[in-house]
């Protein structure tokens, strides 16, 4: 895909982590706790679908306003509010499926198509995808518009394969890690880095439903049991420290730059 330059809006650097491995773990663990975290606030709560997406919604509302409000990538600000938009993506998807009634096969086509006339919009308007690139805030809202959607297809394409389609959770997660490894696999080969990085964005939103419901869902349903609250709690562990090790190393005093080496995205 060709990149067409953009002025930057003054003061602004790229609003968007580099693609290195702790992205992609981070990213992982933040699908399999929107999953849990609002699986355990709905039910194991009893908040319920509908108030748990209001408030996790207005929550995702404040902390994206601060996100835009940043000149450049804070990895605190970033990944919480890819959290949030992993629980409310969630909600979103269980509302229509379990409240309204939509078949999961309907809002899994549905979320396609609407993430597909999103990369339309944006790349005719912006000419790129690449999320080295997001130095504007009109990049860095069909950004968002993106992230989001994928999260709410992913949710449907997961509970589709791994439920409506009887694939189960272990098999599940069995076969959207394939389908992963084998999106970095071509990119590894020469595969477009744009292309690849938003298959790879969108693959794991399913394998990391279909995990975390292998984690948490009772061993008769094909679960190992572990339980929402667990489940959910040590994965945010985790992405603190990583989140922290990320905000520490920016925050240190760098070096001349050496040599980059190419990254997918």
């Amino acid at each position: 895909m060709n990149t067409v330059p953009a002025h930057p809006d003054p003061g602004w650097l790229n609003k968007v982590p580099e693609v290195t491995l702790s992205f992609w773990i981070i990213k992982i663990l933040s699908t399999t706790v929107g999953e849990t975290g609002a699986d355990f606030l709905a039910f194991d709560l009893g908040w319920g679908l509908g108030p748990t997406c209001g408030v996790m919604g207005a929550l995702l509302g404040v902390v994206l306003f601060a996100q835009l409000r940043t000149r450049r990538h804070v990895p605190w600000v970033y990944w919480l509010t890819v959290v949030l938009v992993s629980v409310v993506g969630t909600q979103i998807t269980d509302l229509l499926t379990d409240t309204v009634g939509v078949p999961l096969s309907l809002s899994t086509a549905a979320f396609s198509a609407l993430l597909a006339v999103i990369f339309a919009l944006w790349h005719r308007r912006e000419g790129t995808l690449s999320i080295h690139a997001i130095v504007t805030r009109r990049r860095e809202l069909f950004y968002w518009a993106a992230i989001l959607c994928t999260f709410a297809l992913g949710t449907a394409a997961g509970d589709l394969a791994t439920e409506a389609l009887g694939l189960g959770f272990a098999r599940g997660a069995l076969a959207f890690g394939t389908l992963i490894g084998l999106t970095w696999a071509a990119w590894r080969l020469g595969g477009p880095a744009v292309l690849t990085f938003w298959i790879g964005y969108i693959l794991t939103r399913p394998f990391g439903a279909a995990l975390g419901d292998l984690l948490t869902q009772a061993p008769a349903d094909g679960g190992l049991g572990l339980g929402g609250l667990w489940t959910s709690a040590s994965f945010l562990a985790v992405i603190v420290l990583l989140v922290a090790a990320s905000q520490w190393g920016l925050a240190r005093p760098r070096s001349p730059a050496g040599p980059t080496t190419p990254t997918l995205g």
